[in-house]
């Protein structure tokens, strides 16, 4: 038989697709909250809801390591496989919420997509539906595509702000520097976290240098490495555990905005400051507006100011002109603190006002870098009576009093003993009340005892004990 009719015979006999078949359907694609989510902003009447979908349900810890001292990818390597990544993914999510109560009615929002361009997040703006003083539970939900089935949830919960004029107990924890290198916790993250938790807080503050673009690991020298270090440590389980229950103020500092040291214009590699900026407010839940207030009941105010946006070059000449707040904030901060009510004010700022600090340092109002603004400050802050500073940034936990102003103020610490350094115990000064160089966290508690309030500042360990407690009760006037 010729070849050619052989051929025809074969194509004949061998099965044919009917011609009308559709293709077979794409297996549907995952969604998932690997990044958890993150409750900020918690007022009496509202709170912001954060949350990102991720290709997968963790992050990548078995990846292709970094090569020592990278600042890009590795030639021929995509973002996904590297370790630890926690690559994003399309879709919707939705919010639902209820008060903690048995058979309480539910609220949800519609669906919504998340952002590709602010890496798969979305921030969900709860300004309805919550009274002061509830507790509320929350459940997330994504979904691949619109109209499809839900594909991933979790849930949370938050305590909402008493009223302005109700006597309240309320306690809030405090934190800065959370390297990812440095964990205590491999595995899981930071141990603090789980010892906040089991404190069952209010609300949290991170102070700043959430993440360290300019530490290795890679360096983030470009948006893509800057949002790889801000996925890969909130995929920690204790991280996205106690995000989930505790509602937040994050702050911005220098590392976590750009590098070291760094003010408005400057660069690192291929990160502009207006990106850097963009990413901390796009992988953080907060409002339009950076310096903020929280009050807490009748006896409660606290101020978060901005330490970055609005500063001045710190190798600029000291005086009038030279500001870490700008002029706008500062106004603004002095007329709401001296017409605020609450019994006890408490500024948090990302950097030192009081100290001391070491002399090498130029960023802070601490220091003789922006010694003019500082002794404004303090000058204004001894005139507040039950005024107090918390303070961020330094890696040593310490209690101070202004010798000329008698201001107060707590640094918190860093999150881990590996982190604590930078200091001596030898440099114990007149102003020291309390100094350790460690790791741990600030619980600030407002007390009651026979309906007199006072606030307990207790600085603890990296594993939750009591380092050292100072009471402040009230003193003239409020």
């Amino acid at each position: 038989m010729a070849m050619h009719a052989l051929l025809a015979l074969s194509l004949a006999l061998a099965p044919q697709e009917p011609p009308d078949r559709p293709a077979a359907p794409a297996p549907p694609v995952a969604v998932h909250l690997a990044d958890g989510i993150k409750i900020g902003e918690v007022t009496d009447r509202s709170a912001i809801v954060w949350v990102r979908l991720t290709a997968a349900p963790e992050r990548n810890a078995s990846g292709r390591a970094w090569p020592e001292g990278a600042d890009a990818l590795p030639e021929g390597a995509t973002l996904a496989e590297m370790v630890d990544a926690v690559p994003g993914e399309p879709g919707e999510v939705r919010l639902t919420w209820w008060v903690d109560e048995q058979d309480a009615p539910r609220q949800s929002t519609h669906w919504v997509k998340v952002d590709p361009h602010r890496d798969f997040t979305h921030q969900f703006q709860l300004d309805r539906g919550l009274a002061p003083g509830q507790r509320y539970r929350l459940l997330v939900e994504g979904r691949a595509r619109e109209g499809g089935p839900s594909g991933c949830r979790l849930e949370g919960s938050l305590r909402t702000a008493p009223a302005p004029g109700t006597a309240a107990p309320c306690r809030f924890t405090v934190v800065t520097g959370q390297s990812y290198l440095r964990r205590d916790d491999p595995a899981r993250g930071h141990r603090i976290y789980g010892h906040m938790l089991a404190l069952d807080p209010d609300f949290f503050v991170h102070t700043g240098d959430v993440v360290y673009h300019d530490k290795p690991g890679p360096f983030a020298k470009s948006p893509a490495l800057a949002r790889y270090k801000w996925n890969r440590i909130y995929a920690m389980p204790l991280q996205r555990q106690f995000h989930a229950r505790v509602p937040s103020w994050f702050m911005t500092d220098d590392h976590d905005v750009l590098k070291n040291d760094c003010w408005p214009g400057q660069r690192y590699g291929d990160l502009s400051w207006d990106e850097g900026l963009a990413i901390y407010r796009e992988q953080t839940p907060t409002g339009p507006r950076p310096y903020r207030r929280v009050r807490w009941g009748k006896d409660l105010e606290v101020w978060f100011v901005e330490g970055r946006e609005f500063r001045s070059p710190n190798r600029m000449d000291d005086g009038p002109e030279k500001s870490i707040w700008g002029a706008e904030q500062k106004a603004w901060f002095k007329e709401t603190f001296a017409a605020s009510d609450a019994t006890f004010r408490v500024l948090v700022s990302s950097t030192p006002i009081v100290g001391p600090d070491r002399s090498s340092k130029k960023d802070n109002h601490a220091n003789a870098a922006f010694r003019h603004e500082g002794d404004e400050l303090r000058a204004f802050l001894a005139s507040q009576p039950n005024a107090y500073v918390i303070c961020g940034d330094r890696h040593w936990q310490y209690v101070s009093e202004d010798p000329a102003s008698g201001v107060r103020e707590y640094s918190c610490g860093p999150t881990t003993d590996k982190h604590a350094g930078g200091f001596s115990q030898k440099n114990r000064s007149d102003a020291h009340r309390y100094l350790k160089v460690c790791g741990g966290f600030l619980e600030v508690s407002l007390e009651y005892e026979d309906g007199a309030p006072s606030l307990a500042f207790r600085h603890r360990a990296v594993d939750g004990s009591l380092n050292h407690e100072d009471r402040r009760s009230v003193t003239g006037g409020r």
